[in-house]
């Protein structure tokens, strides 16, 4: 997610081939349109005037009526703008493809039902990552033909490369940096790691937040999952280490530790051991621009305090994993954590500062406590330091709330307290007493308790509704945080509501939503496929391919950034603040940060079986 000063760039982009218009949402009858697990929740939700129940019928592939039933009346919903009822058709079990669920004339899109509708989805998601990776050849045999493309920024012209790149000029830094003093003369080699969104920067603390969920993928799957085959697999995904004994969504975890391992400031230099926030072009580039043709120069950003603890948050939660099946590399990646957290205390407030940046997003946070805590939390179980614990009880968030924010998003990169939460609660029940991991236990069950009582009153089923009646940036990512609390809250438990809540919450993101569209390209029959990208940019260029299965867009977002979305979304209801454009880049861009979510929660759904 970047707030970014594109006016100039998208007005000057040339739209030749996709009209611009939004993806439809003709029909009334609103479903998952990839499907149901057979003993999961099966909902649809209904889009009518109609003040009284309305009676509808399930048919197969066939046009056979398998079930009648009728529907409840809901009435008017303010964050949609629509006048809906809901069909539970749960009872219905049988597997099978093409069901449809009609009422009157109006007919729903296509649908299974089958108990590995999520597999595909797992596995498009985590390979989706290697699309993204900077410094290496995404090859044809690994990736296809459209997807193919040369490394990006390894100094072959024009690139410039990130091979030794400069810190940004002394000029520029000193208008930037206005609370600290920050100079450089060194450059760096930065090479590797993934492209953020839909630019060619690289942050750490999106990075930070993305390795360490596809981390909890690996981690979480090994210790609470039906069957763990996917997540430990060194043979599904698509990328170059297949097969070399570790499980690929390490493989591609380690892709990105090993980029943000070299964002360490060196050793004599002023801030020493402290992490660079970011690299990325120093002028924005248009759309469409692949990697490896960017002739942009390069700069290294002031370190912050946020990435350093990122990078030590990232690491020890890193070394966890990665010492069952490289212990060198485990090791060196516990080295870098603890030697990031001396650092951060030493320096404790270096801020990222907010505002527009030329080639790249800020990505400011002023408030470090949370990702303290964070790295606390990370190598407090790596390690089970009492040192570590003692940053822990001695954060604000010990045993506070955490989770609510206004009832926004769980957790993101710049809220990283609700994170850490779930981690001590799902992996630190051998470490801590028993009366505090009761205590964080306990803070995670009773926040998705909550989350579900916000999904009740959700005519589409999603657990996320803002207090505000506004939705945020990046809302369907908001969104699989929150399922994630949920499924945790199910680990902890095993009461089936919490497994019944994320599973229906998958709906939104799959097409029942206000504008019938599912979320994540390639899946439905209705789906986004123009986000913003610079390479993944049919839109803009029809040589180009459109972003990969399993790419999730952002979602619909109140504030209406960009130009695209202001002509033509103005005064949208919150769910409708969506187009299909790849100049909406601020409801339609995609993120290495938006997709790990995605990543762990279509494992979770796809391994988890009620006995």
């Amino acid at each position: 997610m970047i707030h970014r000063c594109l006016l100039m760039l998208l007005a000057a982009i040339s739209i030749h081939t996709v009209p611009t218009v939004a993806l439809s949402a003709e029909t009334s009858v609103r479903v998952n349109q990839l499907g149901y697990l057979p003993d999961g929740p099966k909902f649809a939700t209904i889009v009518s005037s109609s003040d009284k129940p309305l009676k509808f019928q399930l048919t197969d592939a066939k046009g056979v009526s398998v079930l009648k039933g009728v529907t409840k009346v809901l009435g008017v919903d303010a964050m949609s703008g629509l006048k809906t009822q809901k069909a539970d058709f749960s009872i219905y079990q049988k597997p099978g493809e093409n069901y449809r669920l009609a009422i009157g004339g109006s007919s729903s899109s296509p649908f299974s039902i089958s108990a590995s509708i999520y597999d595909r989805l797992s596995l498009d998601t985590q390979s989706w990552f290697y699309l993204a990776r900077s410094g290496i050849e995404i090859r044809e045999d690994i990736a296809g033909k459209a997807y193919a493309r040369p490394a990006g920024h390894v100094g072959v012209a024009p690139n410039l490369g990130d091979t030794s790149v400069p810190c940004l000029d002394n000029e520029t830094a000193a208008k930037i940096y206005t609370s600290f003093k920050w100079q450089c003369s060194y450059t760096l080699d930065v090479s590797g790691g993934w492209y953020d969104a839909g630019d060619q920067g690289k942050y750490v603390v999106n990075a930070g937040i993305a390795v360490s969920q596809l981390v909890d993928t690996v981690e979480r799957g090994r210790l609470f999952a039906s069957n763990a085959a996917n997540v430990l697999s060194d043979q599904r995904s698509r990328l170059p280490e297949q097969g070399n004994g570790v499980p690929d969504i390490l493989d591609e975890a380690r892709w990105e530790l090993e980029f943000m391992l070299k964002m360490v400031v060196p050793e004599g230099q002023p801030f020493a051991g402290m992490v660079h926030h970011k690299v990325h072009d120093t002028a924005w580039t248009g759309l469409p621009m692949l990697p490896h043709n960017d002739p942009q120069p390069r700069a290294l950003y002031a370190p912050s305090t946020a990435a350093t603890l990122n990078l030590a948050a990232a690491a020890a939660q890193g070394a966890r994993l990665f010492k069952d099946y490289d212990d060198q590399f485990a090791a060196r990646l516990l080295t870098s954590a603890k030697q990031a957290w001396s650092a951060a205390q030493t320096h404790p407030d270096i801020i990222a500062p907010s505002g527009n940046f030329d080639g790249g997003g800020a990505y400011g946070d002023g408030d470090l406590s949370d990702e303290f805590y964070w790295a606390a939390t990370e190598l407090y179980l790596a390690t089970s330091d009492e040192t570590y614990l003692s940053g822990i009880k001695n954060s604000p968030y010990w045993d506070g709330d955490v989770f609510s924010r206004g009832g926004h998003g769980a957790f993101d990169w710049a809220n990283t307290a609700g994170l850490a939460r779930l981690h001590l609660a799902l992996y630190g029940r051998k470490l801590l007493a028993p009366k505090d991991w009761e205590i964080v236990k306990t803070s995670v069950v009773s926040a998705a308790e909550r989350f579900i009582r916000l999904q009740q009153k959700e005519p589409f089923g999603q657990i996320y509704r803002p207090d505000n009646g506004k939705y945020d940036w990046g809302s369907n990512h908001s969104l699989l945080q929150n399922m994630i609390v949920v499924s945790a809250a199910y680990d902890l438990t095993k009461r089936p509501e919490f497994l019944t809540s994320v599973r229906e919450s998958m709906d939104y993101l799959l097409g029942r939503n206000a504008i019938n569209t599912s979320y994540i390209t390639g899946y439905g029959t209705s789906f986004s496929k123009n986000q913003h990208s610079r390479w993944f940019a049919r839109q803009a260029d029809q040589s180009l391919p459109n972003p990969p299965f399993g790419s999730l867009a952002g979602g619909p977002n109140s504030s209406l950034v960009d130009d695209f979305s202001k002509a033509k979304l103005a005064g949208c209801a919150p769910q409708q603040c969506y187009f299909d454009n790849i100049e909406a880049y601020g409801s339609n861009e995609i993120t290495i940060n938006w997709n790990a979510p995605l990543v762990y929660m279509a494992n979770f759904i796809d391994n988890t079986r009620v006995k």
